[in-house]
C-alpha cells in the first residue's frame, strides 16, 4: 500500500484498491511469492502466476525510500529469470501507469489494455516480457 501511495493516489483510490493488493498467506508460495531485504527489512516484494507457457508478474512493489535505487530492477530480473525456470516464454502484467516508464525500460512492450481490479471504468496497460 505504500508503494502504490507513492504516486500520490488519494485515500479514496488507495481504499478502493486494498482488498485486490492484499496478498493472504495461503497465496505466497501458490504465486512464488519473493521479497527482497535490506538491513534486516523488507524493501520490496512481487510474485509470478501463470500457466504455460504465460507467466504473470503480480504484486512488484518497492518500499518508497528505495525507488529508483536498483531494487525493482533487481526484482524484475530476478522474477524473469524464476520465470524462466519455470519454463514460461514471456511474462505479462498489468502496470499502474505511473511504473509504465520503468517496465518500458526494462524491455516490455504494451500488448493491450484491461480493466482495473479495483476502480469501475479505470483501465491499465497490459505489458509482455519476452523471455
Amino acid at each position: 500500500m505504500r508503494s502504490k501511495a507513492h504516486w500520490g493516489y488519494s485515500e479514496e483510490f488507495m481504499e478502493s484498491c486494498r482488498d485486490e493488493l492484499r496478498v493472504h498467506a495461503e497465496e505466497m508460495v501458490p504465486l512464488r511469492m519473493t521479497v527482497a531485504e535490506a538491513e534486516g527489512r523488507v524493501v520490496a516484494v512481487a510474485s509470478l502466476d501463470g500457466q504455460l507457457p504465460e507467466g504473470e508478474l503480480l504484486n512488484l512493489f518497492v518500499e518508497p525510500d528505495v525507488i529508483g535505487k536498483g531494487v525493482g530492477r533487481t526484482m524484475f530480473q530476478h522474477m524473469a529469470d524464476t520465470a524462466r525456470g519455470v519454463g514460461f516464454r514471456t511474462m505479462a502484467l498489468d502496470a499502474d501507469p505511473n511504473a509504465e516508464p520503468f517496465y518500458e525500460a526494462m524491455g516490455c512492450v504494451r500488448v493491450g489494455v484491461v480493466p482495473s481490479g479495483s476502480i469501475p471504468g479505470r483501465t491499465l496497460n497490459r505489458y509482455a516480457f519476452e523471455l
